[in-house]
């Protein structure tokens, strides 16, 4: 019987978390772990309560924010030994192209609350990591300027909150492409701004102030409804809605145009009209790519996006921002991907299954996988990384939770990601709290 004396080979995952070790040194947010990271966000921003919370705080008494939680807390996993796992590879493909690791970084917007580098700084990092980018529709810089930011190598997705207006939706769809955006995703769960008491009790608003809206600002079409030439700009940061509002009432044109945009903006993507599963034809006919739709949680919507031929569906609650009292997403994840036309889709490349919304860890990223996701989108903790330390800061994120990840697979017995798919009660355990 022979035994193995020959170790693997290093790689980028484990090379990063020994360079920590061999520079004596914390890495740049000052630690790995999570909750230590996001109670440092928390102090950087404490002369900035409102926009921590803009972040944080979910919809209504948070219910939802912390059974997403309470979801991924049910399921434990059951490690399996004596495996040559040795050699792992967290290679994943999606719609076609093959990424480092199944995650995604997810479509948030207003970044430039966070620092200074706002979507810039997030674009690098995902360029230097690998990682693909979603660009919501809210971002504070213009898509053009975060896609050159992220690299021509970068694999890049944008986010659309479905406008009012057709023209502006062509317009938008049309840059998209022309910046490298390969696939569309449509967030099918906020055709209204849910329930926000953190912000609708001040009232908090960015985008009423001009931060979040540059997606507009940027855009031809909708600049010239107001005689106005489209414009690459970056808010100031710290945002100062006060201040804004001061300038405002004392005539400042800045302020003031900042305002008045930031209202016709809001009336763009907010108007309050509910879209239907007909109108979807209408993005495919303007559209030239996959199509993902966000914020599906029934197993019969996911059937009907079956139905229409959507590329791909995201499994999310929004994280916990828009129906206070949902279920957990990685519950919805479970009930979706246990429908027998679901599970065809997915085996025949029909459909892409991705899981969005409580992931914190590479444990959580294992359990998502298990019950049918492809891959995952990492939210507010990137945030955290980028409120402390700008690009940076997300680079870490990025790099500990994917260094999470490759080392919980191989503890878990397996050594290739995609083997993680789908195996549900192989690799966990549910049980009741």
């Amino acid at each position: 019987m022979s035994v193995n004396t020959v170790a693997p080979p290093p790689n980028k995952w484990v090379a990063w978390l020994f360079g920590i070790y061999g520079s004596g040194k914390p890495p740049v947010l000052g630690t790995v772990d999570i909750q230590e990271i996001e109670d440092k966000a928390r102090e950087v921003l404490k002369n900035s309560p409102s926009a921590f919370s803009y972040v944080l705080k979910g919809a209504g008494t948070s219910d939802t924010y912390t059974e997403n939680r309470r979801a991924l807390d049910r399921w434990k996993l059951v490690p399996r030994v004596l495996n040559d796992v040795g050699e792992r590879s967290l290679e994943t493909t999606i719609f076609g192209v093959t990424h480092p690791a199944p995650i995604l970084i997810a479509p948030v917007g207003a970044q430039g609350l966070m620092h200074n580098d706002g979507e810039l700084g997030t674009a690098r990092a995902a360029g230097k990591v690998g990682v693909p980018l979603i660009v919501s529709s809210a971002a504070s810089r213009s898509m053009e300027e975060i896609a050159e930011a992220q690299g021509p190598n970068g694999h890049r997705w944008y986010q659309l909150y479905w406008t009012h207006s057709v023209e502006l939706t062509q317009s938008l769809l049309r840059r998209a492409k022309a910046s490298g955006f390969t696939a569309l995703v449509i967030t099918v769960d906020t055709m209204l701004i849910g329930w926000r008491p953190h912000d609708h009790g001040l009232p908090y608003s960015p985008a009423g102030h001009g931060f979040g809206v540059q997606q507009g600002t940027s855009d031809p079409v909708f600049m010239a409804r107001f005689g106005l030439e489209p414009r690459h700009e970056r808010p100031p940061f710290p945002f100062l809605q006060e201040d804004i509002k001061r300038r405002a009432a004392n005539g400042d044109p800045a302020a003031q145009q900042a305002m008045f945009l930031g209202s016709k903006w809001i009336g763009e993507i907010a108007s309050g009209i509910f879209r239907s599963w007909d109108e979807i034809q209408f993005i495919r006919d303007n559209w030239d790519g996959q199509i993902v739709l966000k914020g599906i949680l029934a197993p019969e919507d996911a059937e009907k996006a079956i139905d229409l031929g959507i590329d791909g569906i995201i499994v999310s609650n929004h994280g916990g921002r828009q129906v206070d009292g949902s279920i957990g997403a990685l519950d919805a994840l479970d009930m979706v991907t246990q429908s027998s036309k679901v599970r065809e889709a997915q085996s025949t490349g029909k459909l892409t299954i991705l899981f969005d919304s409580g992931i914190r860890t590479g444990s959580d990223i294992l359990k998502a996988l298990a019950l049918g996701a492809q891959a995952v989108l990492i939210g507010r903790p990137f945030m955290y990384g980028l409120a402390i330390a700008g690009e940076a800061g997300v680079e870490q994120i990025l790099m500990q939770t994917i260094a999470d990840l490759h080392i919980t697979m191989g503890l878990c017995g397996y050594r290739d990601i995609t083997a993680t798919v789908g195996v549900r009660e192989k690799l966990m355990l549910k049980i009741n709290q």
